[in-house]
């Protein structure tokens, strides 16, 4: 199994029962939202997590071709980006992140953002 595959189908169930939950639940995941974002214990250990999460899929799939492939990469980077700037910057996300946690629309945004994800990374991981 290649290392693409493996990925997507790791990845993929846990964004899709991710995003189902939070358009589930979105009332109780903006109330988490906020106490994440008011914690900086909590930025910080997300930052640990993150970070070497992402570092994990950019050293063994750092792959930029012109395919389904390259969501992969770009996620791997994104986390990896994501974890530091939790651990070196976290006010920088702060401003954003309560703004989008206060929306209205922020459940069916993330949601289902996270749940199209989801179903991408299965579909490559799983039926492809």
């Amino acid at each position: 199994m290649s290392a693409s595959i493996f990925i997507a189908r790791l990845i993929g169930p846990v964004m899709l029962v991710t995003g189902l939950a939070v358009l589930m639940k979105s009332r109780d995941l903006r109330a988490i939202g906020e106490e994440f974002l008011d914690s900086r214990a909590l930025m910080f250990l997300g930052g640990l997590i993150t970070m070497p999460a992402g570092l994990s899929i950019v050293l063994t799939h750092n792959i930029w071709t012109a395919d389904w492939r390259i969501i992969v990469t770009l996620f791997g980077w994104l986390l990896t980006i994501a974890g530091a700037i939790r651990i070196v910057a976290p006010p920088f996300l702060i401003a954003g992140g309560r703004a989008f946690v206060r929306h209205p629309a922020m459940g069916l945004i993330a949601g289902g953002l996270w749940t199209a994800m989801g179903l991408i990374f299965c579909f490559f991981g799983y039926l492809n």
